[in-house]
């Protein structure tokens, strides 16, 4: 009997693991609102920098896609500024081999998947924004 009560649970588990997705009704295509923000400026910026010059390409691992995009000079000083006080906010200022890391989250373990900015001693400014893209852009 007790073979046989562990078979049925068995059976039942694998059953309910399996059972379809619950109908959550059609998909809506009613446009996302949005709304102003004023730093959103330094992203398109810098991406259409980038855009222009053909400073873009695919970064990926096993789960995510990326086009990361590459800009310099200005849009880059204007992105690297602006991150100023919210980098200091997160504590995601970093400095090191002789360049100033600035990003809009904190580094984990690597750059990424993170919009970051640096500065080196030369006054040389980079930013690199990261746009999670999903299979589409994959060869």
């Amino acid at each position: 009997m007790r073979v046989f009560t562990i078979v049925a649970t068995l059976l039942c588990v694998t059953a309910c693991a399996h059972a379809p997705e619950p109908n959550i009704g059609p998909a809506d295509f009613t446009p996302i609102t949005v709304s102003a923000s004023p730093n959103a400026r330094f992203y398109a910026d810098c991406i259409g920098q980038a855009a222009a010059r053909g400073s873009y390409g695919r970064a990926f691992d096993d789960s995510t896609d990326m086009v990361l995009f590459t800009c310099t000079g200005t849009p880059a000083m204007n992105f690297y500024n602006a991150l100023q006080a919210h980098s200091a906010r997160l504590g995601s200022e970093v400095v090191r081999d002789g360049r100033t890391w600035r990003s809009t989250n904190p580094v984990q373990r690597n750059l990424f998947g993170v919009d970051y900015c640096w500065k080196d001693e030369a006054d040389r400014h980079e930013c690199v924004i990261s746009l999670r893209t999903g299979e589409f852009i994959r060869p």
